[in-house]
């Protein structure tokens, strides 16, 4: 009697290799994953699209914005859930590109303050122009062509423009320049301006050099 011939079971075949080479594929690209995902964490911040001057009132539509690293210090600057729908006014001045620290900005800053234009009587520095920091000094004129000591009439005032000579003023060649200060401040530098003091702007900050 002939006995029929038993089927033989397919073995299977492992190599070990094989599944080191597959466990090193995936390290890779989990690795890679966790690389880009990483790099990818930026923060939508504001940045000022022009110079921004203490008591200006800015919207969203006055700034741009910016994805930044930022590691943990989102609080430190003014991002896009922080701004009110009716916006915020600027506390302190802030240069074009900046980002807008949150310390700059607040809800109700400016209302004490004021623009006054001011004719200076010294050339002014070309490293002053909106936005810039300036203190305003004045000196009172004693005699003809004497003046006394000059003396800060304005601390820390906010450049708002640099206004031109024109027309018949463009003459004495003078400058003027649109300060914002306190009001408390005003009458003063409205009586420096009535009695032809001699007046002067020097930037509080000098920007690094290139």
């Amino acid at each position: 009697m002939i006995k029929p011939a038993s089927k033989s079971r397919p073995r299977f075949w492992f190599d070990p290799r094989f599944a080191i080479g597959l466990v090193l594929v995936l390290a890779a690209v989990i690795g890679v994953y966790f690389v880009v995902a990483g790099s990818d964490r930026t923060t939508a911040v504001y940045a000022a699209r022009s110079a921004l001057t203490v008591g200006d009132h800015i919207e969203a539509g006055d700034l741009g914005v910016s994805h930044v690293r930022l590691d943990g210090a989102d609080d430190l600057y003014l991002t896009p859930r922080r701004l009110p729908a009716g916006g915020l006014i600027v506390t302190r001045t802030i240069a074009a590109g900046e980002l807008v620290p949150a310390a700059a900005v607040g809800r109700n800053s400016g209302a004490e303050l004021t623009s006054v234009v001011v004719e200076l009587t010294s050339t002014l520095a070309a490293a002053i122009g909106p936005g810039s920091v300036v203190d305003v000094w004045s000196a009172r004129q004693t005699d003809h062509a004497k003046f006394a000591p000059p003396v800060v009439l304005v601390g820390q005032a906010g450049v708002v423009r640099i206004v031109e000579p024109t027309g018949l003023v463009a003459a004495n060649g003078r400058r003027s320049v649109e300060v914002l200060v306190p009001k408390s401040r005003v009458a003063s530098v409205l009586e420096a301006i009535a009695n032809g003091d001699a007046i002067a702007v020097v930037p509080v900050n000098e920007p690094l050099g290139e």
